[in-house]
């Protein structure tokens, strides 16, 4: 069983409105990725939210049981990745990290990390876009006590660079495991190609 954990918590600054509430073909990116991450696989979530609680949970209709509250959310991505990995119950197999800035997955390429996940029983698994590595991210279950030590300024990539050995690379052709949504120049670029 894997847990998948939606991260949601920044102030969205550069955005200048929360990105989970951001629409893609009509729904907000938080609802995609609640969809995209359903899967027979997948037997917990967690959707870490900061500096919108009220805005987000206001708008969206989340199970509460699924919600994490990062308090220490300016302390960037990594406090949130920590605060979901205390949250989570005994036993899960990873963790499918998805971060709210990349929306633009589909279940198909969700499916196909976790397959590979199982069949090579990998440390971490991660999409590759013409040479470009993305997201989603799996970390087998393996690694947790690594991500709630790893050193706040490097953040999740450090344990990827310690087990750059163990890394498995799930190749897709799939741009949006590519396409970071962080400023409103990329969110109007994405939204003229949409039309």
């Amino acid at each position: 069983m894997l847990a998948a954990v939606i991260l949601s918590g920044g102030a969205s600054r550069r955005m200048g409105s929360p990105k989970a509430l951001l629409t893609y073909r009509g729904r907000p990116f938080l609802e995609h990725l609640l969809d995209v991450t359903t899967h027979p696989k997948v037997g917990v979530r967690r959707i870490v939210l900061g500096a919108h609680v009220d805005p987000i949970s206001n708008a969206i209709a989340l199970n509460t049981e699924e919600v994490v509250v990062n308090e220490d959310w300016e302390k960037g991505q990594l406090s949130s990745i920590q605060a979901a990995l205390r949250s989570l119950p005994a036993g899960t197999d990873g963790m499918l990290l998805c971060l709210i800035d990349h929306p633009l997955i589909s279940a198909a390429l969700v499916d196909g990390l976790v397959q590979q996940f199982y069949a090579t029983h990998a440390a971490v698994v991660l999409p590759v876009f013409e040479g470009r590595r993305g997201h989603p991210v799996i970390f087998s279950a393996a690694l947790y006590g690594e991500l709630e030590k790893a050193p706040q300024e490097l953040g999740a990539r450090s344990v990827v660079w310690a087990h750059k050995e163990e890394v498995s690379e799930y190749h897709t052709t799939e741009e949006g495991c590519i396409v970071n949504l962080n400023d409103p120049e990329t969110f109007s670029r994405l939204s003229r190609s949409m039309q």
